[in-house]
């Protein structure tokens, strides 16, 4: 988790790209386009931090409760989410998330 949030806050598309699980709903076949949509986000984003609150995992699955706090302008963008994540050939990549509660 913590390394997909530098990759955000970083512009590092390429780990983003290589960290998300194809079986995913954000997965997008179409790379050039996936890549220019993610670039889009980092650059018009401001990644202030990342706050874990819970993980857990069992052998091929885990999951984090974090915080992300972020901001568009002067607009505060942050959320929470409970990410899962999915071990695949002894990589945790990211699968899918939903909403978490608003943690601080």
């Amino acid at each position: 988790m913590r390394s997909r949030f530098t990759a955000y806050a970083t512009g590092n598309v390429r780990h983003i790209m290589a960290t998300t699980d194809p079986q995913g709903p954000h997965f997008r076949p179409n790379h050039t386009e996936w890549e220019n949509e993610i670039r889009r986000f980092c650059t018009g984003t401001t990644f202030e931090n990342l706050t874990v609150h819970d993980t857990g995992q069992d052998e091929n699955t885990g999951w984090v409760l974090f915080t992300a706090h972020l901001s568009k302008g002067e607009q505060d963008r942050s959320f929470s989410e409970r990410s899962r994540f999915t071990r695949v050939g002894g990589r945790w990549l990211y699968h899918s998330g939903t909403p978490g509660p608003r943690l601080r």
